[in-house]
């Protein structure tokens, strides 16, 4: 591909995962403000207008009257605080539609112009797919707090996030493949498998960040490192003996007591990585490792003053942005250690 070509698909990507980052934090302020289930119906074309005269948002305001949030939780609210609400999840769903069209029209404009390798292609299609996967999650997920209890399910929820956290990570590293191309050929064959592992880790993590967010399991036990003086509530053992390995992913002291133990296993696993490889690797290798371990270091703190200060929505949308730029990070942490011939 010509060099001008490689430019502005690159260009392109960056574009759609700017978008898919700008997505997930606008996620995070829907989920935080409570304004996930102010939409009712999904409608691809139609759900991208709004309402706009008054007699229309009476008839959105009425529906949304009609499910279980309403009439249990929010059966004082008026017109004017449904729209408080409505506002957040229009944008989210907007940003969706929006970035599908972003994805989906250069990529054929490229592909009827030559311009992507079979290869290439092949990526693309993939994360197109997910993207659309995506999108079902979302619907999948807004579905479950349509019922009898005005709650999305944490499954569901952890699923659309991973998704999206996933998809950012996918594009980020396929733009840099492209964009910046290894010139040098960097002895790294030890470094890659355990960055790997981290990159587990870190997305295990985020998996359990999705069940507390989704069991609100961060207004609980404000406390750190203790549980409320506890450093294994005894609740959970209470829960086990119940309903057994469910208890650590299905309440919400079992969640958070993994979650904040996943924090500081990332964060010791990056720090030994860092004193038994940091001093034998190459410049660009330091670099990218520092900037990984710094992102690590500053996403724990942000975890442990979302929880003391009970979940501000500052704080914690910080803490979701966090997530991104940590695995912004890695995936150039592990861009330094590809060889000259390299396209994994």
């Amino acid at each position: 591909m010509e060099k001008r070509s490689d430019r502005a698909i690159v260009i392109w990507l960056i574009t759609g995962a700017f978008l898919v980052a700008s997505m997930v934090v606008i996620g995070g302020i829907t989920r935080l403000t409570q304004s996930g289930l102010s939409m009712v119906e999904w409608k691809l074309i139609m759900g991208a207008v709004p309402p706009t005269t008054e007699q229309a948002w009476q008839a959105t305001f009425e529906k949304y009257k009609q499910f279980p949030e309403y009439q249990k939780l929010n059966i004082h609210y008026t017109l004017s605080d449904f729209k408080s609400i409505f506002w957040w999840e229009y944008i989210h769903r907007l940003l969706g539609r929006v970035i599908g069209i972003v994805f989906i029209v250069p990529f054929f404009y490229f592909l009827l112009r030559k311009k992507l390798s079979k290869a290439l292609v092949g990526k693309l299609l993939f994360i197109l797919a997910l993207g659309a996967f995506q999108g079902f999650l979302g619907w999948f997920m807004v579905k479950s707090g349509l019922v009898n209890n005005p709650h999305v399910s944490h499954y569901r929820l952890a699923a659309h996030l991973i998704t999206a956290f996933l998809l950012f990570t996918l594009i980020v590293n396929l733009a840099m493949k492209i964009g910046w191309p290894v010139t040098n050929k960097l002895h790294a064959a030890y470094y890659r498998p355990l960055l790997r592992t981290l990159l587990g880790l870190i997305f295990l993590q985020i998996l359990f960040g999705a069940f507390v967010a989704g069991l609100k399991a961060g207004l609980f036990y404000p406390t750190f490192p203790t549980m409320n003086g506890e450093w294994l509530p005894k609740v959970i053992h209470e829960s086990v003996s119940e309903i057994g390995w469910l208890s650590w992913i299905d309440t919400v002291a079992g969640v958070q007591f993994i979650h904040r133990w996943l924090g500081i296993t990332v964060w010791s696993s990056a720090l030994m990585m860092g004193i038994v490889y940091y001093p034998s690797l190459p410049d660009r290798q330091r670099i990218g490792f520092g900037l990984l371990f710094g992102m690590i270091t500053v996403q724990a703190l942000l975890g442990i003053f979302t929880l003391l200060y009970s979940v501000p929505i500052v704080l914690a949308v910080l803490h979701q942005l966090g997530a991104l730029l940590t695995l912004l990070a890695w995936v150039y942490a592990m861009h330094t250690t590809r060889l000259a011939s390299s396209h994994s």
